[in-house]
């Protein structure tokens, strides 16, 4: 099940030059440049791993492909994105977020159904991914 996240999730796997390009977008527009990872994917988990800091006032999308490439070689099986932040007062969010890793095999989620008072049905996903340990999930 291949995990639908971000910006260019419902597009094939970017290419490298393909993700400097976009990231060459997002620094010419002025936009501060983080990476995140993490072996949970589930959509409500918004707090991935930093790797590094955030990059300010970068020019070229070089610096940025190399902390890629690092985080690639240290978490090679955990999903990986580039967020563009907008830090211009009055914005400060994330304008542009993709994908650039994900492990060779995606478990996907399972959808859980709950019966509750009366005839409420309340339903959530589980990550098949979190059914073992941190560390040993991909």
């Amino acid at each position: 099940m291949r995990m639908t996240q971000g910006t260019f999730s419902f597009l094939p796997d970017l290419t490298d030059d393909e993700v400097r390009a976009q990231i060459q977008y997002a620094l010419d527009q002025g936009w501060a440049c983080a990476i995140e990872y993490t072996d949970d994917p589930h959509p409500r988990n918004t707090y991935w791993e930093m790797f590094g800091i955030p990059m300010f006032e970068l020019e070229d999308a070089a610096a940025v492909m190399t902390e890629i490439q690092a985080c690639r070689k240290t978490w090679p099986q955990h999903y990986i994105k580039v967020n563009a932040f907008d830090s211009t007062r009055g914005v400060e969010s994330v304008r542009l977020s993709f994908i650039v890793n994900r492990p060779k095999d995606e478990p996907g989620f399972a959808l859980v159904r709950q019966e509750a008072d009366g005839r409420h049905i309340r339903y959530t996903t589980r990550s098949y991914a979190a059914d073992r340990p941190v560390g040993k999930r991909y």
